[in-house]
């Protein structure tokens, strides 16, 4: 890939498309785009003048950047602080949102803008599908994660006890905006955790970024601006191609997004939500897959182990947190959106860059694939 120095990075402004009709729309990547967020919004035609900005608590000074720079065109600003953590994804937080939006005169002419992670993202999303039967969203995450997955393909949501994701709505956004400054203050945990997303694209759909993870590890983890600039908008792109074929679920195209997940989530359950990072989980939950797919017969070990190999030189974990039941896990996975009459259907790939969804998976199975080989 050509050098692209920061001057140039600065100037440059790469957009995805998400083609979905009349609910389409772009995500915007780029450095420096807060500074610039009124004049992208309007030259995608937004009209509103009230938003309802819906900020991490830990990162003032970027919502401030936000909102003096809609201030000073115009706008009126309500920013609404969650606290950091998946424990804000929950009912009462979204109560909570929904009185102060109702408090600052929030109305079908206001717009919602989501700044912050995956869980800012969800939450202002579900409040933006809900409140007013339904209000303009912007989606402005900070963190890898947030901007290689949960911001793009409109899905909201929020955590029940036991139960992640269960109550939300498909709500599309009409922009992302994505700011490469954002990652520079994350921590390290946090933007390595958002790798695992990344290789998970090259798994079920691009070969080619797998082996440009595998070539360029040390760059992305130096945070070196063209390698982020690239990951991140391969990721988009592939995402965009998935939810364009299957925005609500319902051909089963959009379940590959899920590689890893099924385990991922009874893992954040039963560890506790924030106590194993998403995409640590998502780590853990891809080799857990990889692992069944191997006993199943469907891959090599090959893929399994280059899968693994890469999440290592990412400095990812691959393996289940020590005291953990394997047992307790599968009583949790229950409770998956993907079960069907008592059994777990589970994405699983049958060759690098393709995954398929494989029904019936016996309880046995399961189990052994937790365990670490």
């Amino acid at each position: 890939m050509k050098e692209v120095n920061n001057s140039e990075l600065d100037e440059r402004l790469e957009t995805v498309d998400v083609f979905l009709g009349d609910r389409s729309y772009g995500i915007q990547i780029g450095n420096r785009l807060l500074e610039r967020l009124s004049d992208l919004m309007a030259e995608a035609g937004w009209n509103s003048k009230h938003a309802v900005l819906v900020a991490d608590s830990q990162i003032p000074q970027l919502s401030q950047i936000v909102s003096s720079g809609l201030e000073s065109s115009g706008w009126r600003v309500s920013t609404c602080y969650i606290p950091s953590g998946e424990g804000s994804k929950s009912v009462e937080q979204a109560s909570r949102l929904w009185q102060q939006m109702l408090d600052s005169n929030t109305d079908r002419g206001s717009t919602v803008i989501a700044l912050g992670g995956g869980v800012v993202g969800d939450l202002a999303g579900f409040a933006a599908a809900t409140f007013a039967r339904g209000l303009p969203l912007l989606q402005i995450p900070t963190t890898l994660l947030s901007q290689v997955d949960s911001s793009v393909g409109g899905k909201t949501g929020i955590n029940l006890p036991g139960a992640k994701n269960i109550v939300g709505a498909f709500w599309q956004p009409r922009m992302v905006v994505i700011d490469l400054q954002t990652l520079n203050s994350l921590p390290h945990r946090e933007f390595v955790s958002g790798l695992a997303e990344v290789v998970k694209y090259g798994v079920i759909l691009l070969p080619e970024l797998f082996e440009y993870l595998d070539t360029n590890a040390q760059s992305i983890l130096d945070k070196q601006p063209a390698a982020l600039s690239h990951i991140i908008a391969e990721s988009c792109r592939a995402k965009a191609l998935v939810v364009a074929e299957d925005e609500r679920e319902t051909t089963g195209r959009r379940a590959i997004l899920n590689y890893g997940h099924t385990f991922a989530h009874a893992l954040e359950s039963v560890c506790g939500y924030g106590k194993l990072l998403h995409g640590e989980a998502v780590a853990i939950g891809m080799q857990m897959a990889a692992r069944l797919a191997l006993s199943l017969g469907r891959i090599s070990s090959e893929l399994v182990e280059r899968q693994e190999s890469l999440l290592k030189k990412l400095q990812l974990p691959v393996a289940c947190p020590g005291g953990l039941s394997v047992e307790q896990l599968w009583k949790v996975m229950q409770h998956d959106k993907k079960v069907e009459h008592g059994k777990l259907r589970f994405i699983l790939p049958s060759r690098m860059g393709q995954v398929e969804l494989v029904n019936g998976i016996e309880q046995e199975a399961a189990i052994k694939a937790m365990q670490v080989a």
